[in-house]
């Protein structure tokens, strides 16, 4: 697997490609023996972790899905790409999947202006209609679910499902959802820092199901929300279409996005920052929960008012990140603000995409939602 090397754009130029790795992590690479040395004060800090990250590739990597092969290894080593899985199942630019691979990344700025309500697949490839019998257990993992859902493992509907069962799942460690206490028949979340899914809001339908008769209502707050969207609210009364004409998913209303006051999922959309927003979202709504994916609190500093904020509310908030080492860094990051250690370890998370991220910083693989911590 090729990547940059760790010490790029400190000083003098790289040589060329970064193939000697650290001798003892082995998460990190380098084009040249100088710039591993001027590396050094700076990883040795983090060399030992990052061992013992490496020591879990296997943990991570293991999915039990038909495809988990070609997505995972196959991918860190260049020998599948995202656009290639993607094709070979003919959802390649189509829908919601056009924004899982690069191709996707710059499509009009990604225009979040634009419903997208379908899976564009077979009726028997996607959950589009109730499930055949209510939830009856907390699920605990992928294969749990797509048995429950009777969807065969060599659907890849998992790479865009990680949205909302990463939300349930949030809910049960958090303590929140309804197999860890009897909640009412309100659930209400604030999820902060939404990106890509604002192109793929139609997958958390889903939710009706995982929590049934429970309306489930989500403020999805963050910069990326367009201005000419803010404030807008969608009510999710159906799941996501399938490809069959006739299915049952099309009926009674072939609308998805409803602008009536349902018993289901109801979406709000609100732009700013969370501590900027959240007087004026709490007048209406105060959170059960906080979950903020993929969230990179140590990569920026406007999460320290939002954890300020969220240390001053005393609410659940749950985060995730796409490898421990990140989880670890907004950990320390939450700390320094706080003053108090989390009330939730860092763990992997079930429902992570089972998809490795192209590209990544590290030789270590990372997945969307991969961990996650809370406070």
């Amino acid at each position: 697997m090729d990547m940059e090397c760790s010490w790029k754009g400190r000083g003098t130029r790289c040589t060329g490609p970064s193939r000697r790795r650290c001798g003892r992590c082995g998460a990190v690479a380098y084009c040249s023996v100088s710039h591993q040395i001027s590396h050094w004060s700076e990883h040795k800090e983090e060399c030992e972790r990052l061992e013992q990250h490496m020591k879990q590739i296997d943990v991570l990597n293991e999915f039990p899905f038909a495809f988990s092969q070609e997505a995972t290894v196959e991918v860190c080593e260049k020998r599948e790409t995202r656009c290639s899985f993607l094709s070979k199942r003919g959802i390649h630019q189509v829908g919601m999947w056009l924004y899982e691979c690069p191709c996707g990344s710059s499509v009009t700025s990604m225009d979040c202006s634009r419903y997208v309500s379908g899976w564009d697949l077979p009726d028997e490839l996607c959950p589009c209609k109730e499930p055949v019998s209510p939830i009856s257990t907390h699920l605990c993992s992928w294969k749990e679910y797509y048995e429950w859902r009777c969807i065969p493992l060599h659907s890849p509907v998992a790479l865009l499902l990680h949205w909302p069962l990463t939300v349930y799942h949030a809910t049960q460690v958090a303590g929140v959802g309804s197999w860890a206490s009897e909640i009412s028949k309100q659930l209400k979340i604030h999820y902060v820092g939404p990106e890509k899914e604002l192109l793929q809001l139609a997958v958390f339908a889903e939710l009706h199901a995982l929590f049934p008769g429970v309306h489930v209502h989500i403020e999805l707050i963050g910069p990326a929300v367009p201005e000419s969207r803010d404030g807008e609210k969608i009510n999710l009364c159906q799941y996501a279409h399938c490809l069959k004409p006739d299915c049952f998913c099309k009926s009674p209303n072939d609308n998805l996005w409803d602008i009536t006051e349902t018993l289901g999922v109801t979406l709000r959309l609100r732009r700013g920052f969370y501590h900027e927003r959240y007087r004026d979202i709490a007048k209406d709504l105060c959170p059960d929960l906080i979950i903020a994916p993929n969230a990179g609190i140590a990569a920026y500093s406007s999460w320290a008012p939002t954890v300020e904020l969220i240390k001053e509310i005393n609410v659940p908030a749950i985060f995730s990140d796409y490898c421990e080492e990140a989880c670890h860094l907004g950990a320390r990051c939450i700390s320094s603000v706080t003053g108090s250690p989390l009330t939730l370890p860092i763990q992997l998370n079930p429902f992570r995409q089972p998809m490795v991220v192209e590209d990544s910083a590290l030789l270590l693989p990372c997945y969307s939602n991969c961990f996650l911590y809370g406070m």
